[in-house]
């Protein structure tokens, strides 16, 4: 009577799926997510696709709609060579950042592995997307599918008027220069009408009270070639044009003399694709790490409620295991961290914290440790952090000893590495501290911005690499890409590379020299 009762109380039995057992798993699922997890989430859009379709979406970025571009497709020829060699596998799941949050679950999985990446991608990722600070800063999940679909349309109406190489050429332009398109700071909010002609009427109040009919009968071009006239000039230039600038693409797209209104819409279009992504690369670990811990609570709960099998319950271990394994450093399949292990490991050592925390972690932590409710501190860790802020904040001395982590100091004048810091006092610190800083985005991605052009004399576009521990760009991409920009600037184009601490030039290239 008690195996028939727990049969009877099973969401589902066996590896086949339909609907009715998704909508049904997801009920519950939502349910436990929402009530005991307090996860607050988008409506979910569920849909089940085939591997191709997956293929496709691996290609197009991920997104259900997207322009077309060769780039993409070669993507897709790579991925499903790797796929059908049996090379690579494919994701179980795809979940966009958008409301409703839409799943994609592959139609070859079983129903134990479609309610694991339900709970993972529409209970996980769905609250990570509409609650951390940086997706709700920079990102618009009521209008990114919208946005699109205005941009496919838009570009493939471009292709029918003006062809496609013509377009191609903007795109490749545009492609190149992503990772160099996005604000990594807010904009300043734009004045309104009213405060614009306030403001005109104050400089036009200020230049009636300082005028002086006097200055007009002094020689007016003895002084322009002085050195204090030639830097008021350059002050007065870089500061009607907003220099230094972070955003190259921005700086085109607005400044641009070349261009034509079709080209400037589609380099926005691709800026604003790139600004959409950009809290991703901020976010892995969080991002997979919450989505991993909802998971893994949630179907441990059902488990421990009947509600799944035992069956089910092993494969569901099994596909998590695979999910977060992390090889060891001297192990051939070692790549690096993986973002799943990490992020779940201080989740469920926060967790550990709350509620049976050790002597250690009462110094290391005090307004956490013992607190008992650790859904408060994980709910505001994923509202409020990043990658970097959150490992800074929330890695303990315990997880440091479980991971083996330590500093190597690798200089490139040194004949040997040295073990900087090991597990003391002041070790865990600069662990964390060296750890966190790997995940800064600052620390991966080139600083470069435009300081100066002179757009009423030779136009001359100029840019500066902020160079930091002496990591100079690679010869070759850096050539490519400063053609890219000149295609979409219209004008020479040089980079400066400069010291970040010193501000001693390194090396300078311009398209002239191309």
């Amino acid at each position: 009577m008690a195996s028939q009762a727990r049969k009877s109380a099973l969401l589902f039995s066996g590896s086949d799926w339909d609907f009715a057992k998704l909508s049904r798993v997801y009920d519950e699922i939502e349910t436990i997510g929402v009530e005991e997890l307090r996860l607050d989430i988008y409506p979910v859009q569920m849909e089940v696709i085939s591997s191709e379709q997956m293929l496709d979406a691996y290609s197009s970025v991920g997104m259900p709609l997207m322009y077309r571009h060769w780039s993409f497709g070669k993507h897709f020829i790579y991925d499903e060579l790797l796929y059908r060699k049996g090379a690579r596998g494919l994701a179980y799941e795809i979940v966009i950042n958008s409301n409703p949050c839409i799943v994609y679950l592959m139609e070859e999985n079983t129903m134990a592995l479609q309610a694991l990446v339900t709970a993972h991608a529409a209970l996980g990722h769905n609250h990570f997307f509409k609650n951390n600070h940086l997706f709700r800063q920079w990102t618009d999940a009521g209008g990114i599918l919208s946005y699109l679909d205005f941009a496919k349309s838009y570009i493939a109406r471009c292709e029918e008027r003006h062809g496609l190489a013509a377009v191609e050429s903007i795109l490749d332009a545009a492609h190149a220069l992503m990772e160099q398109g996005v604000f990594r700071y807010h904009r300043p909010p734009k004045l309104s009408s009213e405060r614009q002609r306030e403001g005109l009427r104050e400089r036009l109040e200020y230049e009636e009270r300082s005028f002086n009919d006097l200055w007009r009968t002094l020689p007016s071009s003895s002084g322009k070639n002085k050195p204090e006239a030639r830097d008021e000039v350059l002050a007065e230039r870089k500061k009607s044009l907003k220099l230094p600038e972070e955003n190259l693409l921005y700086f085109l797209e607005k400044n641009s003399l070349v261009l034509e209104p079709w080209q400037r819409e589609i380099v926005r279009i691709v800026r604003v694709v790139a600004q959409y992504f950009y809290p991703q690369r901020q976010t892995q670990v969080m991002n997979e790490g919450c989505a991993t811990f909802v998971h893994y609570t949630i179907m441990n709960l059902l488990f421990d409620r009947g509600r799944i099998s035992e069956g089910a319950m092993l494969e569901i271990l099994r596909n998590h295991s695979n999910v977060v394994f992390q090889p060891a450093f001297d192990d051939r399949r070692f790549s690096g961290i993986n973002p799943y292990a990490l992020g779940l490991d201080m989740m469920q050592d926060i967790q550990r914290i709350s509620t049976a925390p050790t002597a250690e972690d009462r110094d290391w932590f005090p307004d956490i440790a013992g607190r008992g409710d650790w859904r408060d501190t994980l709910l505001d860790a994923w509202a409020n952090h990043r990658d970097e802020s959150f490992i800074h904040q929330y890695l303990s001395p315990a997880l440091i000893r479980k991971w083996r982590l330590f500093v190597l100091a690798d200089g490139a004048d040194e004949p040997h590495y040295q073990v900087a810091s090991i597990h003391n006092e002041r070790g865990y610190r600069k662990i964390r501290s060296a750890l966190a800083h790997s995940y800064e985005i600052g620390a991966k991605r080139p600083d470069i911005e435009v300081v100066d052009v002179d757009l009423l004399g030779d136009r001359h576009l100029r840019l500066r690499h902020n160079v930091k521990n002496g990591i100079l760009l690679d010869g070759e991409s850096r050539d490519a890409t400063l053609r890219h920009i000149r295609r979409l600037w219209g004008y020479d184009v040089s980079l400066a590379a400069v010291d970040a601490e010193t501000g001693a030039m390194l090396s300078e290239r311009s398209t002239k020299e191309l």
